[in-house]
């Protein structure tokens, strides 16, 4: 109860999560079940240790920009400098995309839906996962997406 005498409005709170022991080799096997605690503690802290080092990627980036600004006389030069920017901004922009995947990757971790194809609800496999974390698809439903994108795309 506030001194006011109304009731302390209720809070939600969601449970501490025990932390997971994770050896510095562990590797996720196909021999243990599948997204154990283990499992999804190594894809979060891959995802993890993958968005600070693009966003570090990137603040060298913008501080590198800002002090290469300069005014070049010749034009065959800053010509070549905006291309050269284009292209830095263009990478810059994949990986702000690269970065919302990965954090919708967490999410799904938290949720419980990281692993399995959305497509089919099948698991996708360690081997796919560990080399693109950020994957929803697994490899069959992947490869099927990707040739109905190109047959629409032949027509």
């Amino acid at each position: 109860m506030q001194a006011t005498g109304h009731p302390l409005p209720e809070v939600e709170t969601k449970p501490m999560k025990p932390e997971v022991f994770l050896p510095e080799d562990y590797r996720p096997a196909e021999d243990e079940p599948f997204m154990n605690p283990r499992q999804l503690e190594y894809f979060r802290r891959k995802l993890l240790g993958w968005k600070a080092s693009i966003l570090e990627d990137s603040r060298e980036t913008i501080e590198g920009m800002q002090e290469a600004t300069r005014n070049l006389p010749d034009i065959a030069d800053r010509a070549s400098e905006e291309s050269d920017r284009a292209i830095e901004l263009r990478t810059r922009d994949r990986q702000r995309k690269l970065v919302a995947k990965i954090d919708a990757a967490l999410r799904r971790i938290e949720t419980g839906e990281f692993g399995y194809c959305e497509e089919t609800g099948e698991p996708i496999s360690l081997k796919r996962l560990d080399a693109r974390p950020i994957a929803t698809l697994s490899l069959e439903a992947q490869e099927r997406h990707e040739r109905r994108e190109k047959v629409h795309r032949d027509d």
